[in-house]
C-alpha cells in the first residue's frame, strides 16, 4: 500500500511540476545600440514564435575626405519581425532562463524606412523611403530581471524608392543586418 501511495504522490508531483515552455504572451520594452534607440514588442503567435513590432530611431554616420564634414542622423524605423525561438526546451532543461523570450532565434526582418523626418547635424538633409527583408540568426540574454542584451546578423535584399525622391529609377540591392543593442523590459 505505501508503494501505491508514493506512487501517486509521485505521479501527482510530476504533472504538478509540469510546464509549457513557450515564448511569453507580450513582452514591451526599450533597446539602445550604438547609433539608435526603438522601442518594440514581442507578441506570442506559437509556443516558439513571436512576432516582434519595433518603432525606433535608426543612426547613420559618415565622414572622411568625400564629405566637407563628419555627419550625424536618426531617422524613423518600423520593423514587423517574426521570430522562431529554437532552444527554448533545451534552456530550460539545463535549468538556463527563457524569461523575456531569453534564448536564441531565426528571424526574417522586414524594416521600412521612410522619409518622414531626420535629426542631424548637417542642414537640409533628408533619407530615402526604403523596404528591406533580412533573414537573420540572433540571440538574446537576461541581465538580471529587466535588463537584456540582444545581438544579431543577416544578410537579405533592400528596395530604395529613389524615384519619390527624384531619381531616374529605384534601386534594389544586398544589405546585412548587425546589431548589439542593450534593453529594459518593462
Amino acid at each position: 500500500m505505501k508503494e501505491i501511495i508514493t506512487l501517486i504522490f509521485l505521479s501527482f508531483s510530476i504533472f504538478c511540476n509540469a510546464q509549457n515552455i513557450s515564448v511569453e504572451k507580450s513582452v514591451f520594452g526599450i533597446q539602445t545600440g550604438l547609433i539608435g534607440i526603438w522601442a518594440h514588442n514581442e507578441s506570442r503567435l506559437s509556443n516558439t514564435i513571436a512576432l516582434r513590432s519595433e518603432l525606433g530611431l535608426g543612426g547613420a554616420i559618415w565622414g572622411g575626405s568625400m564629405y566637407d564634414e563628419v555627419g550625424f542622423s536618426l531617422s524613423p524605423v518600423l520593423t514587423l519581425e517574426p521570430r522562431f525561438y529554437y532552444n527554448l526546451n533545451k534552456r530550460n532543461s539545463r535549468s538556463k532562463g527563457i524569461t523575456n523570450n531569453s534564448g536564441n532565434f531565426i528571424s526574417i526582418k522586414t524594416s521600412f524606412t521612410p522619409d518622414w523626418f531626420v535629426i542631424a547635424n548637417v542642414k537640409d538633409i533628408s533619407v530615402l523611403s526604403e523596404i528591406s527583408f533580412i533573414p537573420s540568426f540572433g540571440i538574446r540574454r537576461n541581465i538580471g530581471t529587466h535588463f537584456n542584451y540582444e545581438a544579431g546578423f543577416g544578410f537579405g535584399y533592400k528596395y530604395i524608392f529613389a524615384k519619390a525622391a527624384g531619381y531616374y529609377n529605384n534601386e534594389s540591392e544586398a544589405t546585412a543586418n548587425l546589431h548589439l543593442r542593450i534593453g529594459y523590459v518593462f
